[in-house]
């Protein structure tokens, strides 16, 4: 017994690692953006020149927690070339246990047209996809109740 409640203490006192980002290709993006088989998928777009990014990324992170439906996944349109940064970031701002991906081609235009042909680039952008097919998106800042609406 006391080892089992050892182990235990050490499992939750050691930190957890997450994955540097995946690298996202034109070939991936359709993958990316199929229609969930359930529930809700969140893609939220961010870049590390963004001011209000890492607000999002926290809100979205937080909003997942919450609803167990939705599968979360963060896409830096920065190049993997800035990876380590990248993955520096998202754990700074206690959000590095979200799936992650980074752009890895030299064409980031055509990847953003992929992802969304109405999309200009901006950054923070936030994107559901909902196991019906619809699909809405949102560039700026994020609240609750800008979650909420987006997910209506």
């Amino acid at each position: 017994m006391k080892t089992l409640g050892l182990a235990l203490a050490l499992a939750v006192a050691m930190p957890s690692f997450a994955a540097p980002p995946v690298p996202l290709n034109t070939t991936d993006v359709d993958a990316l953006v199929a229609k969930p088989a359930k529930g809700t998928r969140i893609i939220a777009l961010w870049a590390l020149d963004c001011a209000y990014c890492e607000q999002n990324l926290k809100a979205l992170a937080d909003w997942q927690r919450k609803h167990a439906d939705v599968d979360l996944v963060f896409v830096a349109t920065d190049p993997m070339s800035q990876s380590v940064t990248l993955e520096a970031r998202l754990k700074a701002a206690h959000v590095d246990t979200v799936p992650s991906r980074a752009y890895a081609e030299s064409t980031p235009d055509r990847i953003n047209f992929l992802i969304d042909p109405a999309w200009g680039g901006e950054t923070p952008r936030t994107m559901v996809i909902k196991s019906d097919g619809t699909r809405r998106a949102l560039s700026g800042a994020l609240t609750t109740a800008r979650i909420s609406k987006l997910l209506d």
